[in-house]
């Protein structure tokens, strides 16, 4: 494996094998604790997840911005420092090839965070063009805490107003001595906050942010903690979410990642061709069943395939079993009626449900952060990744 989080002791104690990984980074898949238990954590109080296994590359350079722009559907021209945004890259047929987050750290400087598809080959491709600098970052971490009380847990331990870190922003802080960046958003459908930090600070945030936050019932919480509630938040995995071959932006409800409006960028043409006329939509679905369906489970109607389970799971938290699936579009509409075969060839009754499946409206993601003239209730409530 090309490189480990420095945490993995910490990770063995809690009981996590680390037989999986991801982006050739040993992951803790589950802990002795029951993820359930953790999703109640995260839900009602807060958790704290190692998810330094995403792959940062640094850009920069005086085109650095022309660079990005050029490659990501997103038009990136306005940002300025501490600006975060998400984007995409498509390949020349308009198809997604990775999504990706974009921190801007200065004029002509930006960090990219991204999963298992292929920016890093897409700026080789380019790099030289623009006269960038590409620089692989190996040594950063990021530690997640997610749950409404992660703003009141953090605030006394920052000199940062944490009513200063909106949606979209990232600011640089201190913490337990380490200069970190901190951000806010995560995977969990919830309020929390993102800290990037050096591979030999990251125990001590570690250990100092579960520390502060144990009275207030914070725990570390695992990957099977992270994919319960993802698929609950209706948030989409690149690329297990995108499961037929080709798949556009506007098939997976992210069209509005692509700024058609910009001056051209790798694969914009085939993507307004394509924007009309998806071949599959991204539907969610209550499924008649006390069990998790199988990913790639055929979802029927009347007896013939209309689409593929993309993600699925058995959520304790809402008791219901919910799946994603990319689905003909002609089925997609509220209440839509389907059967999914699963294990053994059973047909399980679902129907078309509105997403996400938790938090609908989103009011979590959105509540203000500790700071702010609303927040400071938060670790008295101890009650949306």
């Amino acid at each position: 494996m090309r490189r480990q989080s420095v945490l993995n002791s910490r990770h063995r104690a809690l009981g996590a094998r680390l037989d999986r990984s991801w982006n050739g980074v040993a992951v803790a898949e589950r802990y002795d604790t029951d993820p359930y238990d953790e999703i109640a954590a995260v839900r009602y109080r807060a958790g704290l997840i190692d998810i330094s296994s995403h792959n940062i590359v640094h850009v920069a350079g005086p085109r650095a911005a022309a660079c990005l722009n050029h490659i990501l559907t997103t038009d990136i021209t306005r940002l300025r420092a501490g600006d975060t945004h998400c984007s995409n890259i498509v390949d020349d047929d308009g198809a997604l090839i990775d999504d990706v987050l974009v921190y801007c750290d200065g004029p002509g400087r930006f960090r990219l965070s991204h999963g298992e598809g292929q920016l890093q080959t897409v700026l080789a491709e380019f790099a030289g063009q623009f006269s960038v600098d590409v620089t692989p970052d190996d040594d950063v971490h990021v530690l997640s805490l997610q749950g409404p009380v992660s703003p009141a847990v953090l605030a006394p331990l920052l000199a940062l107003d944490l009513g200063d870190v909106p949606l979209g922003v990232h600011r640089g802080a201190t913490l337990f001595g380490a200069k970190v960046s901190l951000v806010r958003g995560g995977f969990f459908g919830e309020t929390g906050f993102e800290i990037f930090c050096a591979a030999a600070d990251a125990g001590a945030v570690w250990d100092g942010i579960l520390a502060a936050g144990r009275p207030a019932g914070v725990i570390p919480v695992s990957w099977r903690c992270l994919e319960i509630a993802r698929i609950e938040a209706g948030l989409l995995f690149f690329p297990y979410d995108m499961a037929q071959l080709g798949t556009t932006p506007w098939e997976v409800g992210a069209g509005w990642t692509v700024d058609l409006d910009k001056p051209a960028f790798r694969g914009r043409a085939a993507s307004a061709a394509c924007r009309d006329n998806p071949r599959s939509l991204i539907a969610g679905f209550d499924v008649a069943s006390n069990a998790a369906m199988p990913p790639g489970a055929p979802v029927l109607r009347d007896g013939v395939e209309i689409g593929r389970v993309t993600s699925a799971v058995y959520s304790r938290h809402l008791m219901k079993s919910l799946a994603m699936a990319q689905i003909a579009p002609s089925h997609t509409a509220i209440g839509t009626r389907v059967e999914i075969q699963a294990g053994g060839g059973a047909l399980m009754a679902a129907h078309v449900v509105q997403m996400p499946f938790y938090d609908p409206q989103r009011l979590r993601t959105a509540a203000p952060p500790a700071g702010s003239s609303d927040a400071g209730s938060g670790m008295a409530r101890a009650v949306q990744l």
